[in-house]
């Protein structure tokens, strides 16, 4: 194995030798390769979170209703299993996956209701980033829904006629 200069002067200065011989050789091979025998390898703890430290995520925003909402859900999802899936956290009043109108499939994402807010924030930890039907799921916590503006109504006077302004006009 050929090492660059800079490869060979970081391996000296973290071996604590000169120069790299086969000694240092082969106390890195026993530090870094778990297939050899001779020295110990270094033991690293399982990580406990996906962070790889007891870290909590500080810039989840706190919860105001008990409702949840629910992304990456499968087309498969169905309001039951939904249910299935979020009721070991407590009493769940409503589970509802969102569907397209025209072709009934689910759109990927849905609710979930419970009874009090505590109950919703074990769901929000214990279920977020989890697998369902397959898919890995996010449980945020539901905003309201905004209010769509009325329609303006068309103040142009009409006569009867339409003007398709693409063709030309139409009788």
């Amino acid at each position: 194995m050929a090492l660059s200069s800079s490869s060979s002067s970081l391996l000296r200065r973290l071996l604590g030798s000169s120069p790299l011989s086969s000694s240092g050789s082969s106390a890195l091979r026993a530090a870094f390769c778990s297939s050899s025998s001779s020295g110990p390898s270094p033991v690293l703890p399982p990580p406990s979170s996906i962070f790889g430290d007891d870290t909590e995520v500080t810039n989840v925003p706190p919860l105001t209703t008990p409702k949840l909402f629910v992304s990456g859900l499968s087309r498969l999802t169905t309001d039951e299993k939904l249910k299935d899936a979020f009721c070991p956290f407590g009493q769940v009043l409503e589970a509802k996956v969102i569907t397209d109108r025209a072709s009934g499939r689910s759109k990927g994402f849905g609710f979930v209701r419970y009874a009090s807010l505590e109950e919703a924030e074990t769901a929000r930890q214990g279920m977020n980033a989890k697998f369902l039907d397959g898919w890995v799921i996010f449980v945020d916590p539901a905003k309201p829904r905004e209010q769509k503006p009325a329609p303006q109504p068309d103040t142009a006077s009409h006569t009867g006629f339409t003007t398709n302004k693409t063709v030309g006009w139409c009788g």
